[in-house]
C-alpha cells in the first residue's frame, strides 16, 4: 500500500512587520514619516478624502455570500438618555446598544444597519441664505467608539454620507464594520456609536444649516416617533459556513488547508500611530493547515511538494498622512493583496483544485 504524506504549512505568515513593509513599498517610502505635534493640530479629514474612502469600503461590502436572515432589531438600552452634544460646527449624538445574547450562536453578522429617524425641519427657523451657493444637505457620519482602559475613547469612522436637510423620515447607515469590531472585543460590553452632523462644506452658513438636522434620540423624554434602531442580519454557519474557512474539527485523510482568522490592530502598532488614520484594524486572515501529497503526482522532477498558500486576495482601503515638504496631507488609497480571500493547495505557485 502506498503511503500518503501530509505536509504541514511552512509558508510565511502575514505579520504586522510584513504589513509595514507592504505599506512602505506601496507608497514608495523607505521609512515611516516622522510626524511632529504641529502636524496633528486641528487635523480634519477632507470631505473628498472621506467620500473616496467610504466608496472603497462599500465596494468591499457588496460581496455577500448569501441572503441574510434578520436576527433582531435593537432599540437601545432602556433608560439610556442618548446625549446630544453641540459645538460651533458639529452636533454629536451618542447611542448605546446592549447586544449581549442578541446574536445567535455559530452565526455570522453579514450586515448591520443603523436606522435613524430624521425629524421634520421648521423651515421658518432656517438661517437666511448668505451666499450664492445653496446648501441642501448636511454631512452625517457614524463612528464606533471604543472605551479604553485609561478612561479615554478612540473612534473609528464607519459610514458617512450627505442627508437632505429639508427631508424627514428614516435614514439608514451601514454599521456592519462597527458590529464586527464589537464582536472582536468578545462582545461583553454595550456597543457605543456616535452620530456626527456637520456642514456640507466649510463655512458658517453650511454649519448653521446643518444644525437644523435632528434625529430622534434614545432619551425617553423625546416623544418623537422612531427611536434609533440597530438592525442585524445573520447567517447560520451550520448552513452557509464557507468550506474555505478553518474550523475546529480536523478532516481526517484530507487536505486541511484553510483560511484562518488573523486580526491586525493598527491602533496597537506604535509605528502606525498616528500615521494611519483609518481603519482601526482589519481582518487580514492567513492560510493554515496541510496538504495531502498525491502518491503519483505527474510533475517535474525538480518541483516541490504541494503546500497551503494564498490563492486569492483583496485590497484594503486606508486613510493615511503623507509629508509634502514642510506640511502634511491626508490621502486615501487601496493597498492591494492585504486581505486573504481564499487559500488553496499549490505546487510551485499554481493552485491545484
Amino acid at each position: 500500500m502506498l503511503c500518503v504524506l501530509c505536509l504541514v504549512l511552512t509558508v510565511r505568515a502575514f505579520t504586522q512587520e510584513r504589513f509595514k513593509e507592504v505599506v512602505l513599498k506601496q507608497l514608495g517610502l523607505s521609512e515611516v514619516p516622522k510626524l511632529h505635534s504641529r502636524d496633528l493640530v486641528n487635523l480634519v479629514i477632507p470631505e473628498h478624502v472621506k467620500n473616496k474612502y467610504m466608496s472603497m469600503l462599500k465596494r468591499q461590502r457588496v460581496k455577500r455570500r448569501a441572503l441574510p436572515s434578520l436576527a433582531g432589531i435593537l432599540r437601545g438600552i432602556p433608560g439610556h438618555t442618548g446625549e446630544v452634544l453641540y459645538s460651533d460646527t458639529t452636533t454629536r449624538q451618542k447611542l448605546v446598544f446592549d447586544m449581549e445574547g442578541r446574536i445567535p450562536k455559530n452565526s455570522e453578522v453579514t450586515m448591520a444597519e443603523l436606522k435613524l429617524f430624521k425629524k421634520p425641519v421648521d423651515r421658518a427657523k432656517l438661517p437666511a441664505r448668505q451666499s450664492l451657493r445653496p446648501v441642501s444637505n448636511a454631512r452625517v457620519s457614524v463612528y464606533w467608539v471604543q472605551q479604553q482602559h485609561d478612561g479615554t475613547n478612540s473612534t473609528s469612522l464607519i459610514d458617512s454620507r450627505l442627508v437632505p436637510i429639508r427631508e424627514s423620515g428614516w435614514k439608514s447607515f451601514d454599521v456592519t464594520q462597527a458590529v464586527h469590531y464589537w464582536l472582536r472585543g468578545k462582545g461583553r460590553e454595550p456597543m457605543f456609536l456616535e452620530v456626527w452632523i456637520e456642514g456640507e462644506r466649510l463655512g458658517s452658513y453650511a454649519s448653521e444649516m446643518a444644525k437644523a438636522v435632528r434625529f430622534t434620540s434614545q432619551d425617553p423624554k423625546d416623544k418623537a416617533l422612531g427611536k434609533p434602531e440597530l438592525v442585524l442580519y445573520t447567517l447560520s454557519l451550520d448552513d452557509y459556513g464557507s468550506s474555505g474557512d478553518c474550523r475546529e474539527e480536523a478532516a481526517l485523510g484530507k487536505s486541511t488547508c484553510c483560511r484562518q482568522k488573523h486580526y491586525i490592530s493598527l491602533r496597537e502598532l506604535p509605528w502606525a500611530q498616528p500615521w494611519i488614520l483609518e481603519p482601526a484594524g482589519f481582518q487580514a486572515y492567513r492560510c493554515s493547515g496541510s496538504c495531502l501529497q498525491p502518491p503519483r503526482a505527474p510533475r517535474r522532477p525538480d518541483s516541490g511538494p504541494r503546500s497551503c498558500a494564498v490563492a486569492a486576495s483583496s485590497a484594503l482601503p486606508v486613510i493615511y498622512l503623507v509629508k509634502r515638504g514642510n506640511h502634511t496631507e491626508i490621502e486615501a488609497a487601496e493597498f492591494p493583496n492585504m486581505i486573504v480571500e481564499r487559500c488553496s493547495c499549490v505546487a510551485d505557485g499554481v493552485a491545484l483544485v
